[in-house]
């Protein structure tokens, strides 16, 4: 079974360690959440795991082996995707030149707009299964900018799965989105191949709540508890330091 992990991570900026001392691993075809206030260190975490930074110490692995000096391309290829807090997408292309441009880079396939589309069959192929899955199928033909944020947000979820990632990293999925859209996200996410292991940042605890069969609390770069829902939902530490309540009273303050 495919494993990614972190040893002992630590990283500064500056004189602010961010993260510290964290150890996680995560197993093929589960479900993780990370949740914690504001600087918290969580997008760092994630920076971490995709390798768009390196930390001061500790290590990073993938299926044993250490990734730690690995960039986030060579990350991908070896079946670790992410998304963004903010949308990262060709707003000027259609959505299905997005997802065949994701599905070029992967499969390493030079690409040239002035090519005939015969050319790249296999390519675009692929990017409607990837669109279909997705629910944006109908939205192929479309510029990205006239899509709905919440579409938005499902083509990034698509281009992190053009990479056929065995660990798909998604940094506030929800963040943003109409009560409408949020729903539509959380069923995207649940529907999700169950060989696929996610990993979510993620503020809305319904969703964290319903999502997760591992929690980890972050607090000041640090691991504060981790465990499934019902003990991070009954634990004293988790309720004081970062809910400040019950667990459903957080869930209706941040959502």
């Amino acid at each position: 079974m495919s494993k990614l992990e972190a040893r002992n991570v630590c990283l500064s900026f500056g004189s602010v360690r961010v993260t510290d001392d964290i150890s996680m691993a995560f197993e093929g075809g589960a479900r993780y959440a990370i949740i914690g206030p504001n600087g918290a260190g969580k997008t760092t975490f994630f920076n971490l795991l995709a390798g768009n930074l390196r930390p001061d110490s500790g290590r990073i692995f993938a299926d044993g082996v250490d990734i730690t000096a690995k960039d986030p391309t060579s990350r991908a290829r070896i079946g670790i995707a992410r998304s963004f807090q903010r949308n990262n997408l060709f707003n000027e292309l259609p959505v299905r030149e997005n997802l065949a441009i994701a599905c070029a880079l992967q499969e390493r396939t030079a690409w040239s707009f002035w090519r005939p589309l015969t050319r790249y069959s296999g390519i675009y192929g692929e990017a409607e299964r990837i669109a279909e899955q997705i629910g944006l199928q109908d939205d192929l033909s479309t510029q990205v900018r006239h899509l709905s944020y919440g579409s938005q947000r499902q083509l990034e979820v698509a281009l992190a799965l053009a990479c056929r990632p065995k660990f798909l990293l998604l940094d506030e999925p929800t963040s943003g989105m109409s009560p409408q859209e949020t729903a539509a996200m959380d069923k995207l996410i649940n529907d999700l191949p169950r060989e696929l292991a996610i990993i979510v940042i993620e503020h809305d605890m319904d969703i964290v709540l319903d999502f997760a069969e591992k929690i980890t609390v972050l607090d000041y770069g640090r691991i504060l508890d981790q465990g499934s829902a019902e003990h991070i939902r009954n634990s004293e530490l988790v309720r004081e330091r970062y809910l400040g309540g019950t667990l459903q009273d957080a869930a209706g303050e941040q959502a």
